[in-house]
């Protein structure tokens, strides 16, 4: 008998293949290979714990080869800092970065919160020709969110 679990990534399969998510795609069918082939028990911990640093340190490595093939230098970075667009890019990595690392907080603590987030990104990718970041941003937003929201209900009563 299929188990619910195995259902509910099917449905996120198909809402992948709908949405055109190919890293969804991908990841329900590793899971579900490592599931169906009986690994879950000594898999699953290790990239529940590991996975998402493991995948920072990924996101971090493509976005440093620029630099280490030459493509970006001291030439690049000194004609950047005399761009306004550059400071508000430094900015804006540097907020994103914050916001991202509430992200990992909330999903290590909630991990439930998962599903609506990938459910979210799914229907944006979908309906609005949004671009699929991951659920990590997506938490981070969610838990300056959250936050937020707390802060305002404690001050006010």
């Amino acid at each position: 008998m299929i188990s619910q679990a195995s259902i509910f990534m099917l449905i996120l399969l198909a809402i992948g293949v709908l949405g055109k998510n190919q890293s969804l795609v991908i990841a329900v069918l590793i899971l579900l290979f490592i599931k169906w082939v009986g690994l879950g028990d000594k898999v699953f911990p290790f990239m529940q714990m590991k996975g998402i640093p493991i995948a920072v340190t990924i996101l971090t490595i493509s976005v440093l080869v620029p630099i280490v093939t030459g493509e970006i230098g001291f030439k690049q970075l000194g004609e950047a800092v005399k761009s306004y667009y550059a400071w508000i890019a430094l900015a804006s990595g540097i907020f994103v970065a914050l916001i991202a690392k509430g992200g990992v907080v909330l999903l290590q603590n909630d991990p439930h919160i998962t599903a609506a987030l990938v459910i979210g990104t799914i229907l944006a990718v979908a309906l609005f020709n949004g671009v699929a970041v991951g659920p990590l941003i997506g938490a981070g937003i969610a838990y300056a969110a959250m936050k937020a929201a707390e802060m305002f209900s404690s001050a006010g009563g």
